[in-house]
């Protein structure tokens, strides 16, 4: 599909609280337009449509995929949704941003990426952690041997919800669980820092309905562990720590979303002692600004993939995944 306009033309799919401060952020944005909506409940569409100021609204996804103006979808409904949606609004020609987990397991998001592929036509996950710019920063100060080599990593992503029984979170039909619901931005750190590991260890607390309430896992790599972990029953100071042989770095909370981070160079003991550096990068916007801007580049540039958060980066993150929901038994009824 080649962009009709220099305004790039979105529309959103699954109108909740995300999808909401998305489209905040879409305003901030440059050369973008939000042109429509769509939930099943229409009602709930004409609602969204009128909070945000967006012209049309859909009562059906179908006549969001049906729109000849819009070129880009925001898909932010529940997980078990995405690969489906996604799919077919590929096949009606339209580009795709979809929420994490782009899928539910390895073969759903392959059969997303060959339907890009096929009608060439751009996908990414909204993974809007790597695109943030203290991620980004860390990511370069390892790469740049900042702490020297990189042996270990601390991180989760845990938080009281005392609603969680009656929330969607745990429930199976939608793909609920801690795991997929939060756990997936310890895997993905982990992950962009150390590669896909070589051996895993998990152990989850299942909740009545079959979904995990815990989870946490051991990642080993040839060079290094990881200790990840997420759960809706206690709240963690969600600051992820790296360790490396000559020195670390912690990123300030909530990590994925942060706007800052400390480096120390040295460790105790050392000879010449260490150094320790606060740095500070504030955000624009929520921060989903600088996936939509991804988006925009990689559009502009004929892409159907974005080279920061690749269809592969996102394969080798849910075969990660699946590998940890078969240790700890999570199976979802509509696989």
């Amino acid at each position: 599909m080649i962009l009709k306009n220099k305004s790039l033309n979105w529309g959103i799919l699954g109108l909740g609280k995300i999808a909401g401060q998305f489209v905040n952020d879409l305003k901030l944005i440059e050369d973008v337009s939000i042109v429509a909506c769509a939930s099943r409940s229409m009602s709930n569409a004409i609602n969204f449509a009128g909070q945000h100021e967006i012209g049309r609204s859909y009562g059906s996804y179908q006549e969001l995929f049906k729109d000849d103006e819009v070129e880009i979808i925001y898909i932010a409904t529940t997980h078990d949704s995405h690969a489906e949606l996604s799919i077919e609004a590929m096949k009606n020609g339209k580009h795709v941003l979809c929420e994490k987990p782009l899928a539910i397991n390895r073969k759903d998001v392959q059969r997303m990426v060959e339907v890009s592929r096929k009608y060439n036509v751009f996908l990414m996950e909204a993974f809007w952690a790597r695109f943030n710019p203290t991620v980004r920063a860390v990511l370069n100060q390892i790469k740049n041997n900042s702490i020297g080599e990189v042996n270990y990593l601390n991180v989760d992503f845990t938080f009281a919800r005392n609603d969680a029984d009656d929330s969607r979170m745990l429930n199976l039909e939608i793909g609920g669980g801690s795991l997929m619901d939060m756990g997936v931005y310890p895997v993905f750190l982990a992950y962009v820092i150390f590669g896909k590991p070589e051996q895993i260890l998990a152990a989850s607390r299942m909740h009545t309905t079959g979904a995990d309430l815990q989870t946490s896992a051991i990642f080993k790599y040839k060079n290094g562990m990881a200790n990840i972990m997420s759960g809706f029953v206690s709240q963690s100071d969600m600051m992820a720590r790296i360790y490396g042989t000559e020195g670390r770095i912690f990123i300030d909370p909530v990590w994925h979303e942060s706007e800052g981070y400390t480096l120390i160079k040295g460790n105790k003991g050392d000879k010449n002692g260490y150094e320790k550096n606060k740095y500070t990068l504030p955000k624009f916007g929520k921060g989903y600004t600088y996936e939509i801007e991804e988006c925009k580049k990689c559009l502009s540039q004929h892409k159907i993939e974005s080279n920061l958060w690749s269809h592969q980066n996102s394969l080798d993150l849910i075969e990660i995944t699946d590998v940890i929901r078969g240790q700890i038994g999570l199976k979802y009824p509509f696989e």
